[in-house]
């Protein structure tokens, strides 16, 4: 049986903490740390920082009945999951396929019953453990001075920037979408391009932490699942369940900040007024309150916040959140199943986007625009949505970053194309940190 303990730490040392338990983290394989960074904005949040370090079992699985076998699993252990579902478990879900290259090798679904799980209240740290103290592993971690390794830098690359889509195919791509667009097969349609460097040895440890300190997010993670590495600086949640409630948070609409704060504010009020941006929203929280609706009891959807207007590290975003009730009965699986993969990242009608994201893209996602998160043991959940994202494959020294765009009936392509570049800006830039 997991032994919990709870310990104080010092408002004023809470960083400092953290550096800590990601490092201890780090020692096992696999280990996952989700921070909040401390966002205050995201009033559904239940915890600051969660972690968690090696494996009692692990399901680790590739499109077929994977999210019943997620269901089983945590049936069976009544215990904390933590993992992620990459984007092509949708062939699962719908009559889709992947056959675009995959350089990464990442499974489909991974979720890992850990050894070790902690969670930050405030300044309340609880940690849970099968195998050990929590009080011995708490003397652990307050034993670790992370200031000398996190004085280093990460390799900065060597090779160059390759990316999977010119510019040139990239303009030519976003006029067959719209031409698909005007003959009525898609409305909206997420179109990405792939970033990435090959031959590129580093320690995702210290690159991570310098995105999570040029690009902090209130879904940034580390994942560590040998060699696979997740380096997560998302703002986007997928889908979140307490008790019967469940909340998403589509992201759709950017425009990147200004220098001072007078073109700042009057940057949010170009993005805000944005009929294009406007109109990508509200048809991604359409899609999201179909997805939910499946599940949901009659009268219980709610648009909580239309086009509500915020403020990241590098760019301004427009967010929108809907709540649904569910009744009890219904598997937790089924409800993350009904609305994989989020909207915000295939378009509308969402069978018919990811048919042409096949057709159009040239690499497979994996993990990118897939869901990372935890399931605690009350079958609880919050996923977030992996952009912004840098996806490292140790063994193949291969290191990915993937960046989209919507496009619609009135996209300019030259324009979407340096949205692209907005995007995967803010995360390639923590390689030079």
């Amino acid at each position: 049986m997991r032994q919990y303990q709870t310990f104080s730490l010092p408002q004023a040392k809470i960083s400092l903490w953290k550096q800590r338990i990601l490092l201890w983290s780090n020692r096992q394989n696999p280990c996952f740390y989700y921070d909040s960074n401390h966002y205050a904005h995201d009033q559904h949040r239940q915890y600051e920082l969660l972690f968690a370090s090696g494996s009692k079992q692990t399901l680790s699985l590739h499109p077929g009945n994977t999210f019943a076998q997620l269901q089983q699993f945590h049936q069976q252990i009544h215990d904390w999951l933590f993992g992620y579902i990459a984007y092509d478990t949708k062939n699962e879900i719908e009559n889709l396929h992947s056959q675009n290259t995959d350089r990464l090798g990442f499974d489909d679904l991974y979720f890992v019953q850990p050894q070790t799980v902690g969670f930050l209240q405030h300044n309340q740290l609880t940690i849970g453990s099968w195998d050990e103290n929590p009080e011995t592993i708490f003397r652990t971690i307050q034993k670790i001075r992370p200031k000398h390794f996190f004085t280093q830098k990460a390799n900065a690359p060597q090779a160059i920037l390759q990316q999977n889509m010119s510019r040139e195919a990239y303009l030519e791509k976003v006029a067959a979408i719209i031409r698909h667009i005007r003959s009525g097969d898609v409305y909206e349609l997420n179109l990405c391009i792939e970033f990435f460097y090959e031959n590129f040895a580093t320690n995702p440890l210290l690159l991570f932490h310098q995105l999570n300190t040029y690009s902090p997010a209130p879904f940034a993670a580390f994942v560590k699942t040998s060699p696979h590495y997740v380096l997560c600086a998302s703002p986007e949640r997928f889908l979140q369940k307490k008790n019967q409630q469940l909340i998403s948070q589509p992201i759709k609409g950017t425009i990147a900040r200004a220098k001072n704060v007078t073109d700042d504010n009057l940057q949010k009020e170009i993005l805000q007024k944005n009929p294009k941006e406007r109109a990508e929203n509200i048809m991604i929280v359409d899609l999201v309150r179909n997805d939910l609706s499946k599940h949901a009891l009659a009268g219980s959807i709610e648009v909580e916040e239309l086009l509500a207007c915020y403020t990241f590290a590098h760019v301004h975003q427009l967010i929108s959140t809907i709540k649904a009730e569910i009744s009890p009965n219904v598997p937790f699986s089924q409800v993350i199943k009904d609305a994989f993969p989020m909207g915000s990242m295939t378009g509308a009608p969402k069978i018919s986007a990811m048919q042409l994201i096949e057709q159009y893209e040239n690499s497979r996602r994996a993990v990118y625009s897939g869901a990372l998160g935890y399931i605690d043991p009350q079958a609880n959940f919050d996923f977030s949505v992996v952009i912004r994202s840098l996806l490292y494959n140790a063994e193949r020294q291969y290191l990915s970053m993937h960046a989209g765009s919507a496009i619609t009936f009135d996209s300019v392509a030259t324009q979407e194309y340096e949205e692209c570049l907005l995007k995967a800006h803010s995360s390639l830039q923590a390689l030079f940190h």
